[in-house]
């Protein structure tokens, strides 16, 4: 049966689009560095002890990139879902998965109680959670760009961006916490499932306002929610789709080297605490919210490529410090989300614009997960594993990669803008 929409449109203002937006950002990478941080925290002693620490968090790492695997099969599969319950079934649905894959996370015993039950299930509810991530994609991001003034389409493109050192600060702030007051054993048997179930009640709070204005006329004008068929998709938006997944690679490479890898090798091969690990970034969270603003004034005073040229050819500076985190992580960490702040302000808007009308909504949604998937899914895993084989020295090499895709979908950017000018 056929659920329409409510034929009474409201209106926003760009306040609270914008307050929205941050809302719902900063709710998914809480929830999302939740995750994260109990994979190199607390799954590999919990769901991988009967392996070495090294093997049970490389092992952990991959778990983790199971959700952006499913990402891109949740996206097309809400397509579908949209069409039967509209945009905001699909959002409720899909937040619905998301709550319950996270909670249930909580709530699963570890393996010396149900025995290889207990990884596979976590490896379950993973994928679960991508499907909710996937699903969940609701375009707010396209809908406050569309309606940025001409002079200040930096700042506006860099408000969703806020979102990911806010929800991370989040997430560490709650692990600063539990690890600081409890004891090792209180931690692992029971600590951490606090914060995944402080991700449902943060999740049903910001569902209201996503709902909210999904049901408002906010930047509709421009058409930029509206879903195309997959196949006319690609064959029509190809290589925008793999410019916009290239572009943010070193930024979202970078995201996850400077967040989780750090806990995991800290925990592997240092005696540093991981309350000091943790409060350093949080400091460096603090540092990227600045940033990441900065890069917002920086790309309306010049341009969103000059903002993604400097932020990334500057991590080749960031892979000289690696080497810090053995003995004074500060500089690495620090100086990691500084220079995280400018790449990731200015990643998702460089290129959406290159769209069709018709295509920016589906286009933007497929680049984003692939690019977390080059980019970011297997970051820790990759990085862990160099480390293990050749040295801390050799986890900089996946930062470098992503640098260098990142540079060269830069050029293609800058070659493609000549020729349409050639030919304009």
């Amino acid at each position: 049966m056929q659920t329409h929409q409510p034929a009474t449109v409201q209106s926003a203002t760009i306040d609270e689009v914008v307050t929205t937006v941050i809302m719902a950002r900063v709710t998914d990478y809480f929830g999302f560095f939740v995750y994260a941080i109990a994979s190199a925290l607390v799954f590999p002693t919990l769901f991988f002890p009967m392996v070495d620490p090294v093997t049970g968090t490389l092992l952990s790492f991959a778990v983790f990139s199971l959700a952006f695997l499913a990402r891109p099969l949740a996206a097309f599969a809400g397509q579908a879902v949209q069409r039967k319950i509209g945009k905001t079934g699909r959002l409720i649905l899909a937040l619905m998965i998301l709550g319950t894959s996270t909670v249930a996370i909580g709530l699963l015993p570890g393996y010396e109680k149900i025995g290889w039950a207990a990884p596979i299930a976590l490896a379950g509810l993973r994928f679960t959670q991508g499907i909710g991530l996937g699903g969940a994609w609701d375009g707010i991001t396209l809908q406050l760009q569309s309606a940025a003034p001409a002079h200040r389409r930096g700042l506006y493109a860099m408000v969703p961006q806020l979102g990911g050192p806010i929800g991370f600060c989040v997430a560490a702030s709650i692990f600063y916490v539990l690890t600081g007051f409890l004891t090792a054993d209180e931690f692992i048997n029971y600590g951490w499932r606090f914060a995944f179930f402080a991700v449902m009640a943060v999740n049903v709070v910001a569902l209201f306002a996503r709902v909210r204005l999904l049901s408002t006329d906010f930047g509709a004008s421009e058409g930029s929610i509206q879903s195309a068929p997959i196949v006319e998709l690609i064959k029509t938006q190809g290589r925008p789709i793999l410019a916009s997944a290239f572009i943010p690679l070193a930024s979202y490479a970078l995201f996850h080297m400077v967040t989780v890898f750090p806990l995991g090798y800290a925990i592997l091969y240092t005696e540093q605490p991981i309350a000091e690990i943790l409060l350093l970034q949080l400091l460096g969270g603090a540092l990227a919210v600045c940033t990441v603003i900065l890069s917002g004034v920086l790309a309306d005073r010049y341009n969103k490529r000059f903002v993604m040229w400097i932020s990334t050819l500057s991590i080749i500076g960031l892979c000289l410090t690696i080497g810090t985190l053995e003995t004074y992580p500060a500089i690495y960490i620090l100086l990691g989300f500084t220079l995280l702040g400018l790449t990731y302000g200015q990643a998702s808007a460089i290129v959406p614009n290159r769209y069709e009308a018709e295509y920016r909504y589906s286009g933007a949604a497929l680049s984003t997960n692939l690019s977390w998937i080059f980019g970011a899914a297997f970051a820790p895993l990759v990085g862990l594993s160099l480390t293990v084989h050749f040295g801390l020295w050799a986890a900089s090499l996946y930062l470098l990669s992503g640098v260098l895709v990142t540079s060269i979908a830069l050029l293609y950017l800058e070659k493609s803008k000549r020729s349409q000018h050639a030919h304009g």
